[in-house]
């Protein structure tokens, strides 16, 4: 395979990645919400997880940037 189909397919995989981490990331954020407006303390696990999520979220986006700088490098160069 060249490297520009590698790229593709690496790029599609982080991209749906990203996209399993956000829905998580947003079922957590609900529950936090829920609890806020029933005005109780949100559980510390929780917490830990919606930051860990939104944590692997910031990788993927900046993985996902740079594999779309490098194909878009390979593309100027032709």
């Amino acid at each position: 395979m060249s490297k520009k189909e590698d790229l593709l397919k690496e790029i599609a995989v982080v991209k749906e990645e990203l996209a399993e981490l956000e829905q998580k990331r947003l079922r957590s954020q609900a529950s936090l919400m829920e609890s806020l407006i029933d005005k109780e303390e949100p559980k510390e696990q929780e917490k830990s997880y919606f930051k860990t999520l939104s944590s692997l979220i910031k990788l993927q986006r900046e993985k996902l940037q740079m594999l779309t700088d490098e194909l878009q490098l390979m593309k100027d160069q032709k």
